[in-house]
């Protein structure tokens, strides 16, 4: 029992430290996906040691320590996403913009249970509508939805990075953006509320690091970071949504906050987990949002199943700019600053020699 004990807490330690190595391959890059998971494995091991290892001797009780140290250490970060930490709580304020709601959906590019989407728009009756892995076949049954949702971007692909945009809120610009390869696109979007509140929409879905996709973080690290410098430039309120295949404390994620001033409604809110669908035990929220501080997040809602291996998710906000609401308060250093520019640079360079 002893020896099983001790393998196990080995394992968990060096799972628990692959993300502290900054590398880009995957390995070192899937640990923070699972941090949930590996937290309550590493609860679960220490109780089981301590109810069932009989004989404890100064081995195991060094064993111990380290997995109750790891465990410390995945509280503190996790905890900041969690409802416990800071209850997210919003003053009666005037002269709002009134509510806009997103409707976010990573389709799923093979999936074919097409009316399900459908039905979900009909029945959210969402502003904004981002989709992603959305391909021509994906294209050509939506165009039910544009009678309703006059302005839209449109951009199919085969590769599952397609993607499309549709809203009902007056357009003042649409593009698209390929930052670090022209087969991957980002959206952006200046709009206009029904009382004339302005703000410019981000859709987002770089590359996950994966031994069946992309072997490093190169292209999701240099796509998210240059999304975030372009947002750094817009001098009025933000919102960036989309399948980030990141999760919000990882060092990408928060780079990428520092780096573009926004803020992740998550921090007091709850992970609100998205992916994978079939799997409950192993779901992470890799379906993020940021907004900048003129923005107040009502509702941050994982929808129903629409046959994908990721929900939708339904944000809920408007936008104050006599009463912005939380400050990020985390700003780039100079370190940070030239990681993000490498980051950027290798992300193409990756590209360049696929």
């Amino acid at each position: 029992m002893n020896t099983v004990f001790y393998i196990l807490i080995g394992l968990l330690v060096v799972i628990h430290f692959f993300p502290m190595i900054r590398h880009p391959h995957w390995v070192f890059r899937a640990s923070d996906f699972g941090r949930i998971q590996l937290l309550v494995l590493q609860i679960v091991l220490f109780l089981v040691g301590l109810i069932f290892v009989q004989d404890k001797n100064i081995l195991f009780w060094i064993g111990a320590a380290i997995l109750g140290g790891i465990i410390i250490q995945n509280i503190w970060i996790l905890f900041p996403y969690t409802a416990w930490y800071r209850p997210t709580k919003y003053d009666v304020v005037e002269n709002h913009s009134g509510d806009v709601t997103i409707l976010s959906a990573n389709v799923y590019q093979f999936n074919k249970e097409y009316d399900r989407l459908i039905r979900l728009i009909q029945k959210l009756s969402p502003d904004i509508i981002l989709t992603l892995e959305t391909n021509q076949a994906w294209e050509d049954v939506l165009t039910v939805i544009e009678k309703n949702y006059p302005h839209y971007k449109k951009i199919p692909l085969e590769n599952c990075y397609g993607m499309h945009f549709y809203t009902r809120l007056k357009v003042k610009d649409i593009k698209a953006h390929f930052f670090v390869a022209d087969d991957l696109p980002s959206i952006e979007a200046r709009l206009t509320t029904e009382n004339g509140h302005e703000f410019t929409f981000f859709g987002v879905h770089p590359p996950p690091p994966s031994p069946t996709e992309e072997p490093t973080s190169k292209e999701r690290d240099g796509d998210l970071m240059s999304i975030a410098k372009r947002i750094r430039e817009i001098d009025h309120p933000v919102i960036a949504v989309g399948d980030f295949n990141n999760v919000a404390w990882a060092r990408a994620s928060k780079l990428f906050r520092k780096t573009s001033g926004l803020i992740d409604p998550r921090i007091g809110r709850g992970f609100v987990p998205t992916f994978p669908v079939r799997y409950p035990l192993l779901r992470c929220p890799i379906d993020l949002v940021f907004h900048s501080k003129e923005v107040f997040i009502k509702d941050l809602i994982a929808q129903e199943d629409i046959g994908s291996d990721h929900f939708p998710v339904l944000c809920r906000f408007f936008i104050n700019l006599q009463a912005p609401g939380q400050q990020n308060e985390d700003n780039l250093d100079d370190d940070e600053e030239e990681t993000v520019n490498e980051m950027i640079e290798e992300g193409i360079k990756k590209n360049g020699n696929r």
